[in-house]
């Protein structure tokens, strides 16, 4: 069995002996198939996430797919062998925030799988059963891994809440903008415009259901329904909020670098712009997420440009934050 990423501290990684903790009462241990790489794993890496956000040493890996093995006490035997991914924050369940459904607002306070909590970029991974999600029986596993990033995308996707026939956009041509554009595309939008500074993106923008593709230094219109920006920054939340009709609704899930420039307030009010914005994933969100993958209405593979074995950890930080074109998401493999 392969061994387990540890992160010391910022910088600083072993391949470590990975030692099973089986499952106990309401838990499940899961075989993992793949984990993903994003801008939150290289915050870990660099040392920039914010206080409270990150407990070391830790295994990273909160994007991740798996087979369960073995289940612990109370969790019924059904769900061994079966392909599942999982929520990330672990919740309390008692508190009034995740009684209403708004499991990553817990007021006990922050913790998540690969954050506080070991990660998946090992060979097993235990969590408590209530968090897993089961997949059909001939899902991609591979394509699979990708769901936690796309389930941030459909909270933010329920909250636009796109009525069919509507005129609707996304900011940002990453892995969570062509999300957006696929759960938009599924909403059957009168008109889809997606806005990135890549202009290599366009063709993938339109496979997944785009109508229109613009860079933002071309003529942008400001007469649509709902706006979700994926993008992380103040500038492209304020191209998005511009592109917004008086009334319409913007999404913001991106986290811009702490202290810049923000939206107008004014601009808000005098447009009564309704604005959300999204952190992480409620079990609703997730479970919309599962069910538009199974009917086939969501496609992460095409997004998957490198595959690893876990030992390649630091040369996969490195390419996710490279700014390379051709990288896309990036996947480990025990």
């Amino acid at each position: 069995m392969s061994g387990a990423v540890v992160v010391e501290a910022p910088g600083a990684y072993r391949l470590a002996p990975h030692d099973v903790r089986e499952p106990g009462p309401g838990e499940a241990l899961v075989r993992v198939h793949a984990a993903g790489i994003c801008g939150s794993d290289r915050e870990v890496w660099q040392g920039n996430r914010p206080e409270g956000y990150v407990r070391y040493p830790l295994v990273p890996g909160h994007e991740w797919s798996g087979t369960v093995e073995r289940v612990g006490a109370g969790v019924p035997d059904s769900l061994a062998g079966r392909k599942v991914v999982g929520e990330g924050f672990r919740n309390c369940q008692v508190c009034d925030r995740c009684h209403a459904g708004e499991t990553t607002l817990c007021t006990a306070g922050y913790e998540e799988t690969g954050f506080t909590q070991p990660g998946a970029m090992a060979p097993t991974l235990t969590l408590p059963a209530r968090l897993l999600h089961v997949l059909p029986d001939d899902a991609d596993l591979t394509a699979a891994a990708l769901l936690e990033p796309a389930a941030c995308i459909a909270a933010a996707a329920l909250k636009a809440n796109a009525r069919p026939g509507e005129r609707v956009a996304v900011v940002g041509t990453g892995t969570l903008g062509m999300f957006a554009v696929q759960f938009l595309r599924a909403a059957s939008p009168g008109e889809l415009l997606v806005v990135g500074s890549r202009g290599d993106r366009e063709a993938l923008s339109r496979q997944y259901g785009a109508t229109d593709f613009r860079t933002k230094d071309q003529p942008l219109q400001d007469d649509f329904d709902a706006v979700i920006e994926t993008a992380g920054s103040a500038d492209a939340a304020r191209t998005a909020a511009a592109l917004l009709r008086r009334g319409g609704r913007l999404v913001l899930t991106g986290i811009p670098a702490p202290g810049a420039d923000g939206l107008d307030p004014t601009d808000l009010v005098v447009r009564q712009l309704e604005v959300h914005t999204v952190f992480g994933a409620a079990p609703d969100a997730w479970a919309h997420t599962v069910r538009v993958f199974a009917a086939g209405l969501l496609d992460p593979r095409p997004l998957v440009t490198h595959e690893l074995p876990l030992a390649e950890f630091p040369e996969a930080i490195e390419l996710v934050g490279s700014g390379d074109p051709k990288v896309g998401k990036v996947l480990l493999h025990p």
